[in-house]
Formats: C-alpha cells, structure tokens, sequence
C-alpha cells in the first residue's frame, strides 16, 4: 500500500507534531510528511520539521487582505504536494469552508472529551481553566475529523483523563498532552493502514 501524503498545520511548539515525525521515520505510520506549515514564523515545530529534512514554510496571515485569500494559499500549497491527509496539530486559526471543502480528511486533536469544553473559544490552557473551574471529574483528550463547525466533526479516538483535587491548569495540562501524543499518532496510523470508514456521525475503526 502507498504511503499517505500528511500536510500538518502548526501555530505552536508541535510536540504533538514531533508524535508523527517519529511515528513515520521508524514506520509505525505507513505514511510521509511532505509539508509543514505554520502561521506563526517563531514556531518551535517549523525547526522540528527541519531537524527531521521535512520542508515547512511560515506563512504569515496577516500578507493577505483576508482570511480567505490566506486560507486559499494553504490551499494551494498542500494541492501542489498532492497531500492525501491533513493533521491540525496545535493549529490556533479557524480554517475557511473553502479549505475544508478542498480536502476530504482533515483531522484534529483537542484537549477536552468532545463534546464537553469545546467549540468556539476553547483552545490551549482555556480549555483546562474551565475544566477546572466546572469541578468535573475526569477529561481528557479527543481526535476527531474536520467538518463546518467548530469541534464538531466525527470522533476517532479518546482516551480519559482524571482530574486531581489539586491539579494546576499546568499540571493537568501535562497529563492531558502525554495521552494526545498517544491518540494522535495511532489516529494517523489507522488512517494511513486504511482502517477508518465515516458513517454519519460515527468513525468504525476496522480490525
């Protein structure tokens, strides 16, 4: 089987990026990083990306008259790589529709257990503060495609987290990324091995 062209968008560290980068190079994943893009140029995942020979580009939103016209660059430039599979891995802006229409997998991680404290301002340490200022029990970390909405796309994967009496944002934030450096690479390698079927709101995951 081919190996699945990846384009990862970043605005961060990209330690969840450096779960893939690893996961391809020792062949757990059956598939390749062709393009790294991040819209913040002092990202620490552009220079993961070069450490591994990956090409990766900062492109700065704010060259664009408009988030479209900044979207339809990505557009362009994970079309000319023929990408098969877009991953959101710590990506802090809102993709157009028109993104979202040009490629038909698009996945993300999200810090919380979807549907719970997700949507539209929940990104980052936000999500963790409110977490705890609910008293909820345990949380977690969810993969999940890409659609219209915002956290709204079909789930993959998720795994739970347990919320200590005397967590931090910082400490149960720690917690949190050790299960979605986890999750991530094993939702990209069920994608890659061919192993994921959307049906309606459900994803099956094929033995």
């Amino acid at each position: 089987m081919p190996r699945v062209k990846i384009g990862v968008l970043i605005s961060g560290g990209g330690t969840n990026l450096q779960t893939i980068i690893d996961n391809t190079l020792n062949g757990t994943i059956n598939g390749e990083i062709n393009l790294v893009i991040s819209n913040k140029k002092e990202a620490y995942g552009l220079k993961r990306a070069e450490a591994a020979g990956i090409e990766n580009i900062f492109i700065n939103p704010k060259d664009f008259g408009s988030m479209e016209d900044y979207n339809k660059r990505l557009i362009q430039e994970f079309k000319i790589r023929d990408v098969g599979l877009i991953v959101l891995a710590g990506y802090l802006k809102v993709l157009s529709k028109e993104f979202i229409e040009s490629f038909q997998y698009i996945m993300n991680i999200h810090p919380s257990l979807i549907p719970s404290f997700c949507g539209k301002g929940y990104y980052g340490e936000k999500v963790h503060e409110k977490v705890l200022d609910y008293g909820v029990k345990v949380t977690g970390a969810t993969v999940h495609f890409v659609d219209e909405g915002t956290d709204t796309g079909p789930i993959i994967l998720q795994d739970v987290v347990e919320v200590k009496a005397d967590d931090t944002v910082e400490t149960l934030q720690k917690r949190v990324l050790e299960v979605e450096h986890r999750l991530l690479p094993q939702a990209v390698k069920l994608f890659c091995d061919n192993k994921l079927k959307i049906e309606g709101r459900r994803v099956i995951i094929s033995q």
